[in-house]
């Protein structure tokens, strides 16, 4: 676990950005338990790639015509909890930070994990998130 202080500046990255962080398991299950609408669900990390690529790509994202209603964050190895049961909400993939994902009325309708991010410009995240937007988000 990272201390809060140590990364409070890259949860601000996104939560400054609009995204809601969510904390505890709760805050998880009372928003996911929400079938209807569209939600962006980031799984911020310490790591390179989701400073380079994954937050940017998220938040050049959501200037699209066509975003989200609902825009939050869990932070791994932060709160651990709340991580995890989001990562229940994104089976069948297994865990991975950073990773992105795009639910529609409860459902899981588009993934990236790590291995779409890492590697990736932020420009080529936003395009793959963008294009989901357009087809699901109304």
């Amino acid at each position: 676990m990272y201390p809060a202080e140590i990364v409070k500046p890259m949860a601000q990255d996104l939560t400054d950005f609009g995204f809601q962080s969510l904390t505890t398991t709760q805050d998880v299950d009372t928003l996911m338990q929400n079938k209807e609408g569209t939600t962006l669900v980031v799984v911020n990390s310490v790591c390179g790639c989701a400073a380079a690529n994954a937050r940017p790509g998220a938040k050049m994202a959501i200037q699209n015509a066509k975003k989200p209603q609902n825009l939050v964050t869990v932070f791994a190895g932060v709160d651990k909890d709340a991580t995890n049961k989001a990562r229940e909400y994104m089976l069948p993939y297994p865990p991975s930070s950073p990773a992105i994902a795009l639910f529609k009325d409860g459902n899981l309708v588009h993934m990236l994990e790590r291995h779409h991010i890492e590697g990736r410009s932020a420009q080529m995240i936003a395009d793959n998130l963008t294009m989901a937007f357009d087809r699901y988000c109304d």
